[in-house]
């Protein structure tokens, strides 16, 4: 018999749509069920049989257990299933929201589905997975313990473009570690859209191929990780390789790790070196993978001030949180001997350093 199932996203911010429910209302039309996708807790217009709620970060906990709590209410009889990144990192905290059932992990029947962009008709941007997991086991990563290895590897992803989108957004967590990325990125290049490896590709897997490969592609910006220092010829490198190939360097942004085991002015040092390069530096917060409260954590060689002076700094020298290579930003951290006088905003504050 039939269902109608409802696909419940909870009040919290996103940038992206629901991709896993939009998945689970693929694979649902499949096997004869209606599906309706609702969001900030919206009444639906159909009774439902199955209710799906998502969840994103662990931190985000509170919107997902309200949602939990209105769709029941509304609909006791209907059997309610809560997934998602929360739901799979804190299981058992996810269990006391209420919900019929917990599910862990990734729902393998629609994983090869194309997502029902029918009840986003606003979106524009086909959201794909070419592989799952990541070779790499860096221990402030989610990924390990959400996907494990490497895994799930597509050789083509064109049966997953959405025809009137004019994006193609890569989801992967590494895939430049996938036994077929020269498969996708030459199917890519041929594809009139715009593409976006929206988690950044690993700079220690780059090679001349690689770069001359994501020249031919109509990539507004190249996405790279800077997580330790360790990392730093591989970043350079990568900068410099795809200059040569034809990127400018200010469409190359670099996701930049903070809060973790470095010190504030190691921090500052890598920053620094990124605007010397000429590149974008995005400021990436650490947050523990199962933390209730976001931006709670504070790490053994940073203090509350030291992190608000980061934030601080994004929003009154950054651009859009960034630091771009702006001359003047390049002249600050270029004069600056460490980082409280890189990141001071207030000429009385840098005095007193």
């Amino acid at each position: 018999m039939a269902k109608h199932v409802l696909l419940v996203e909870p009040n919290y911010y996103s940038k992206y749509p629901p991709i896993g429910l939009l998945k689970l209302s693929s694979y649902h039309k499949q096997i004869g069920d209606t599906t309706e996708l609702v969001r900030k807790n919206k009444f639906p217009r159909k009774a439902p049989d199955l209710i799906y709620v998502t969840s994103l970060f662990t931190w985000a906990w509170k919107p997902v257990w309200k949602a939990v709590r209105i769709f029941k209410a509304w609909f006791p009889e209907a059997e309610t299933l809560l997934g998602g990144l929360y739901a799979t990192l804190l299981p058992d905290h996810a269990r006391l929201s209420g919900a019929d059932s917990i599910y862990q992990g990734i729902f393998n029947e629609a994983e090869d589905l194309m997502p029902d962009y029918d009840l986003v008709p606003e979106w524009d941007g086909s959201i794909i997975f070419a592989s799952r997991g990541c070779k790499n086991r860096c221990v402030f990563c989610a990924v390990p313990r959400l996907e494990g290895h490497i895994n799930s590897c597509k050789k083509s992803v064109k049966h997953l473009i959405w025809p009137k989108h004019t994006k193609v957004i890569f989801f992967d967590n590494n895939i430049l570690a996938s036994p077929f990325w020269r498969d996708i990125f030459d199917e890519v290049s041929t594809l009139d859209k715009k593409v976006d490896f929206n988690q950044g590709l690993d700079c220690r897997l780059f090679t001349e191929e690689v770069t001359q490969k994501i020249s031919k592609m109509n990539i507004p910006v190249v996405r790279l990780a800077y997580d330790s220092p360790s990392q730093e010829s591989s970043v350079e490198k990568s900068i410099e390789l795809l200059r040569q190939n034809g990127i400018d360097k200010r469409r190359i942004l670099i996701y930049t790790l903070y809060n973790f085991t470095e010190s504030p002015d190691e921090f500052f040092g890598r920053v620094r070196s990124i605007l010397r390069w000429g590149a974008v530096c995005y400021p990436m917060r650490f947050q523990p993978c199962d933390t209730l409260k976001k931006d709670s954590y504070i790490s053994k060689k940073w203090d509350a001030e030291r992190l608000n002076m980061v934030q601080s700094a994004r929003r009154v020298i950054g651009y859009g949180g960034a630091f771009p290579p702006y001359e003047g930003l390049v002249k600050k951290f270029e004069k600056a001997k460490n980082f409280d006088q890189a990141f001071g905003l207030w000429p009385e504050k840098s005095k007193k350093m």
